[in-house]
């Protein structure tokens, strides 16, 4: 059945107790979805090309420490100011191609590319989910979840703005499902947070060092909020495995920290979009269905 495509749909409470979301189960979603008119998809576009803008000052400034507001961004190179028709998301790199107004020198293209996979990424969204709170968390936390991994791979930094900051936005939109929705957000902040802690007290006990940063500990409970305590573990195992099948073995060969925050992101992007439907099946995989 189709839902107006100018309104915001909520779901069902029987809907809500079989997902692993406080907000909206992605299989529903997906079923439910109807097309949405181009010009909203292609503003939902643009707004993630701006989020996408905001999102590349986070990954570079948050691990120096440095305020977001001020001062002005400048050229790394020559420390000129960037002028607001220098700083349009994508259209000025292309514009400018890929270097700076005035000392031409090469703009990185982290970018544009940023830029364009938050875009992309609000698109689909919507596309996928249609005019709905889950649509806005599945944009919201896919940004917040790529400059967690963008942070940690490089300075190996979870910054508290995106993990206490995105736990904030996983409650608020959890009271789009009522005090039920709101309070499946909480216990699957509290359980991420615990679950983590727990996995790091044990590990710093058993290797004498710390096991666990507390980053991710934090980033967890962010998670939590958006995937629910069921969302959790399936993060956390499908992290676990994905770091213990690509990382670890380079780890111990080089003797390199493992960006564990990465690896926590892909599982919750797993956990988020396919997390009802891999927990349904385990669910009959077990009754021998």
């Amino acid at each position: 059945m189709k839902s107006p495509r100018s309104a915001w749909r909520f779901h069902s409470r029987a809907a809500r107790n079989r997902s692993t979301s406080p907000l909206l189960p992605a299989f529903c979603c997906t079923r439910c979805c109807v097309g949405a008119d181009p010009l909203i998809v292609a503003g939902a576009v643009l707004v993630g090309l701006c989020v996408g803008s905001f999102l590349n000052v986070c990954i570079l400034r948050l691990p120096r420490d440095q305020s977001l507001l001020r001062p002005r961004s400048t050229c790394p190179h020559c420390k000129q100011p960037i002028a607001w028709r220098d700083n349009i998301p994508v259209f000025s790199w292309l514009w400018l191609r890929g270097k700076c107004r005035w000392c031409h020198a090469p703009i990185s293209k982290q970018y544009p590319l940023i830029e364009a996979l938050v875009g992309v990424l609000f698109g689909v969204s919507l596309l996928v989910y249609g005019m709905t709170l889950h649509a806005v968390a599945a944009a919201l936390f896919g940004t917040i979840l790529l400059g967690i991994a963008i942070t940690d791979a490089r300075h190996y930094i979870i910054p508290d703005e995106f993990t206490w900051g995105g736990l904030v936005i996983g409650l608020l939109l959890a009271l789009g499902g009522g005090v039920q929705g709101f309070l499946q957000a909480l216990l699957g902040a509290a359980v991420g947070f615990a679950l983590l802690w727990l996995v790091g007290t044990a590990g710093s006990w058993v290797f004498k060092e710390d096991a666990m940063g507390g980053g991710d500990i934090k980033m967890m409970a962010m998670v939590g909020s958006f995937v629910g305590w069921r969302g959790v573990l399936l993060t956390i195992f499908a992290g676990a495995l994905l770091g213990s099948l690509i990382f670890v073995p380079l780890s111990l060969k080089k003797k390199r920290l493992v960006p564990f925050g990465v690896f926590l992101a892909v599982g919750a992007v797993v956990a988020f979009v396919f997390g009802d439907t891999i927990i349904a099946w385990y669910g009959h995989f077990l009754k021998g269905d």
